[in-house]
């Protein structure tokens, strides 16, 4: 609206410039009617009213253009530039957490069910099933989704792992180990859900009973950034920090702070889970044999660090706790409990050998690991 003001007034203006010009005119007209200028030229009273009358025409259309103008400045103005590209949303990925719980719970049911009770696999598996097992001879008592992908859009392949136990006529059982289903899953409604319809509801549907499968390859990790393996000795001031900590970290029976750098916010374990703690090893990313002397402060150091903690039972616990160290005033304080221990760069893991030999009713029920 400020942008139509500016016109409005420019005419007004131009419409007071008008009236004076008249008034200029009419003096003109007055003073000069019938003489000649100075080159000769006679002016009579009616040009000079015509004159006056093409000028005020001329003052008006501006004072009538002025609003029409400024509107049109307006809109051109905030009107989006020609060519210019709309931006486009970014389609959401399909999540898998959907297929994948579903493809868990009909492998569980699978598992549980037999000849007789083929109808508990209906909620997950419409089609024609005639299972030649007992009901209950196998059941999982743990399962995890280990891998999934989707096969098309909505169409996904999820592998469960199960911890399968057998249980025999005379109510035996017997734990017959990790084995592998692979799952096809169909999903409706939106990326979210694992769909591909925005804004319909969410459903799931196997395509297929499960079909068992080989175990992953195992890996054996790659190196580690720990090279100095510096003992369980109480004369290095490192590891006895790191001693001091897990105690009070484990077992509760002293304060962290004694051990922790300022600001950290470490706390202990609650309620306590052990009742002693035993430093076995400790492992290190300095360099030497020894460190007798804490270096100067700020100085960082890593270490993994191996325990044999004893529960509230009296049972020892091999445990194991990456720690970063800084030194500070001639100690060694504990800076963070570390996520993960850290390995060396352009380390990946490598297919390790398969060198457990299962039991024979194991080999026949779970897939060795080397068929993969």
């Amino acid at each position: 609206m400020k942008r139509q003001r500016r016109p409005r007034t420019a005419a007004k203006k131009q419409l007071v410039e008008a009236e004076a010009w008249d008034d200029e005119v009419e003096e003109l007209r007055e003073t000069s009617a019938d003489e000649p200028d100075e080159t000769g030229w006679k002016t009579s009273t009616a040009q000079m009213a015509g004159l006056s009358r093409l000028v005020r025409a001329g003052v008006w259309v501006l004072v009538v253009s002025g609003p029409v103008l400024g509107a049109l400045a307006f809109l051109s103005s905030s009107a989006p530039a020609q060519g210019a590209a709309k931006p486009v949303a970014a389609a959401s990925p399909a999540s898998p957490v959907g297929p994948a719980g579903f493809a868990e719970l009909f492998v569980a049911a699978y598992l549980q069910a037999g000849q007789g009770t083929e109808r508990d696999l209906a909620p997950y598996y419409s089609g024609s099933v005639a299972l030649a097992v007992k009901p209950g001879t196998r059941t999982a008592t743990q399962s995890t989704v280990i891998a999934s992908r989707e096969v098309q859009p909505g169409y996904w392949s999820i592998t469960v792992a199960a911890d399968v136990t057998a249980h025999d006529d005379k109510g035996m059982s017997k734990r017959l180990g990790i084995q592998y289903f692979r799952v096809g899953i169909q999903a409706t409604g939106p990326a979210g859900a694992g769909g591909t319809e925005p804004g319909a509801t969410a459903g799931y549907a196997a395509t297929s009973l499960p079909s068992q499968v080989a175990a992953p390859t195992a890996l054996k990790p790659g190196g580690l950034a720990y090279e100095t393996d510096r003992g369980s000795s109480s004369a290095d001031p490192s590891v006895e920090t790191s001693r001091g900590f897990l105690a009070a970290y484990l077992t509760g029976t002293t304060e962290l702070d004694r051990y922790t750098s300022p600001g950290t916010r470490l706390q202990p374990i609650s309620p306590a889970p052990y009742a002693a703690v035993k430093v076995t090893g400790v492992q290190d990313d300095s360099s030497g044999s020894g460190q007798q002397k804490v270096p100067a402060d700020g100085t960082v150091l890593h270490q993994l660090v191996q325990v044999d903690a004893t529960d509230q039972a009296g049972s020892p616990v091999s445990l194991s706790y990456a720690l970063t160290l800084k030194s500070r005033a001639g100690r060694w304080e504990v800076a963070s409990v570390d996520d993960a221990p850290a390995i060396r760069a352009s380390s990946p893991p490598s297919a390790a050998p398969h060198t457990t030999t299962p039991s024979p009713d194991a080999a026949a029920a779970t897939p060795s690991p080397s068929n993969s």
